[in-house]
């Protein structure tokens, strides 16, 4: 399977998620709006999440998975198994004593870490409190999930692992329209949102171990045992814990200064969501993609094909990004107003989300590139580098949001996500051309830059479209008129940067046929899957 199919593969199947994740949102903007349980659910759920994207983006994704291929190289499926029991029963271990502690610490990590702007607010701060303790099982789960999905993506079978966040989004949508259905108030949705995230960790875990036993691993739960693997797989996961989940770090962390105004969680999420789209389509596909495909060509000594699979897979993600960051900007009124403007999400919420919106927008490419830059570490076993990036990052993070929240309020934390985003993109780009570790291009360059003249070009364009089209756009229009409409605009968008991209050199269609034709070069160990 040729590398741009596979990431259609992944992407697909995450794109499918995050349609039914705005589905979510737009029951739960109806639902709660930005009251006060729609900011004590988010910031409940923030911290099971949280942990989500750094153990399935991050430690695992970046540390079991070069392992795990090593082991089958080396020892077979066998070894694999061998290895995957000596984790698993560590893993398990850790997990549940974890579990165990926070659950018990929960009041002081709610007051210090998840929403200490609460403190103030006794019955706010209570139910937050509930709330994380049913949702914090969520970790147990999608931890393990997380190893399974490494498991999966290192025998080359994408599909399973990719498709099982949607149970999270089925899950949540179910008890927001049971809530709707019997006129529930914020509270008890709230209580029926927490239960259904439980739910859906245990089904997430259970769909794809049935994914590895199809594929032909089964393994058991032995007893905790620290063997020379175990050591090196929790020596490379913490730092590629840190470095893979940056975005959600950042995002905590504004969280955090967020909490001190009424509606700013809600806010940042809801506008969090929709350039989610992009970033999990693109970002998330080409990280999973890379990762065992670089491992795999530096490891059969193919230094060419994995220099080029680096720089296809940069153009491949800038290609599709750029625009939408171009789009986010323009048109980001009215996508929240379509999306989400109804029930309790007032016209002055429009306003304040769509200009956080856009200023996530420009950071999009950003948070999309490090997706793509971070494999080029994790697949030599490096993760301690791209964490000392993540901390230099993080405190660029830090410094802005705590600087420009008290003047720009919630569009101050998407400035500080935004900046930090680009930084740690520069840091990891220049070391790996420093250190000989990506081939620099200057065909590249050339074609990133024609693709930004593109994308002005369809910025400008479809702000004199938005103009044109502001009467169906209105929040007076019915929503079968404004989805036309906001549709429309999408349309001629794509039509107006695919012309102009292919017409002046930023894309090219023969390259585009050689890499959906190509093969991997190195020896896969086990036959690939084609779903």
């Amino acid at each position: 399977m040729s590398l741009v199919r596979k990431f259609a593969t992944v992407g697909g199947a995450t794109l499918g998620s995050r349609f039914l994740g705005f589905a979510r949102e737009t029951l739960m903007a109806a639902a709660l709006g930005t009251g006060p349980m729609a900011d004590a659910f988010y910031a409940a759920f923030r911290f099971p999440n949280l942990f989500r994207r750094l153990f399935a983006e991050g430690a695992f994704n970046a540390a079991f998975v070069p392992l795990f291929a090593k082991e089958i190289e080396a020892n077979g499926v066998e070894g694999a198994k061998r290895f995957s029991e000596e984790v698993l029963g560590v893993l398990f271990s850790v997990l549940l004593l974890i579990t165990i502690a926070m659950e018990l610490a929960m009041p002081w990590i709610v007051a210090w870490v998840i929403a200490p702007g609460f403190v103030d607010d006794t019955a706010k701060f209570d139910i937050t409190v509930k709330l994380s303790i049913v949702m914090f099982p969520y970790l147990m789960c999608m931890s393990l999930t997380a190893m399974l999905s490494g498991m999966l993506n290192s025998l080359q079978h994408y599909f399973a692992a990719a498709v099982a966040p949607i149970f999270l989004n089925v899950a949540l949508i179910g008890a927001l329209g049971y809530g709707l259905w019997t006129g529930a108030d914020p509270l008890a949705t709230a209580w029926y949102l927490s239960w259904g995230v439980l739910v859906a960790g245990l089904l997430q875990m259970a769909v794809l171990y049935i994914g590895v036993r199809a594929a032909g691993m089964s393994f058991a739960l032995k007893r905790p045992r620290l063997t020379p693997n175990v050591k090196r797989l929790l020596w490379l996961a913490f730092p590629a814990a840190v470095t893979g989940g940056i975005t959600q770090i950042n995002q905590l962390i504004g969280q955090m200064i967020a909490s001190t105004k009424d509606g700013a969680i809600s806010v940042l999420q809801y506008a969090d969501r929709v350039y989610q789209l992009p970033l999990g389509v693109v970002g998330i596909a080409v990280g999973v993609v890379l990762l065992p495909e670089l491992s795999r060509a530096l490891r059969g000594g193919h230094v060419k094909e994995a220099a080029n699979l680096q720089n296809r897979s940069l153009e491949f993600v800038l290609f599709l990004t750029l625009p939408a960051a171009g789009a986010l900007w323009v048109i980001s009124d009215e996508i929240v107003r379509v999306l989400y403007e109804r029930g309790a999400f007032s016209v002055d919420t429009t306003a304040t989300v769509a200009a956080t919106l856009a200023i996530y927008g420009l950071g999009l490419p950003a948070f999309v590139m490090i997706k793509a830059l971070n494999p080029g570490f994790f697949a030599r076993e490096d993760t301690s580098t791209p964490m000392k990036i993540t901390g230099i990052s993080v405190v660029v993070n830090c410094a802005l949001a705590v600087s420009l929240f008290p003047l720009f309020a919630e569009r101050g934390i998407a400035t500080a996500e935004a900046t930090s985003g680009w930084v740690t993109t520069i840091l990891l780009f220049v070391t790996l051309v420093r250190r000989g570790h990506w081939t620099w291009e200057s065909a590249l360059f050339s074609r990133v830059l024609r693709l930004i003249v593109a994308t002005v070009i369809m910025a400008v364009a479809l702000n004199y479209a938005s103009l044109a089209l502001a009467g169906w756009l209105a929040p007076q229009s019915s929503l079968f008129v404004q989805l036309a409409a906001l549709m429309m605009l999408i349309g001629l968008a794509m039509v107006i940067y695919f012309s102009v991209a292919f017409l002046i050199g930023g894309a090219d269609l023969s390259m585009i046929r050689r890499n959906m034709k190509r093969k991997a070069v190195a020896a896969d160990p086990l036959p690939p899957a084609d779903l």
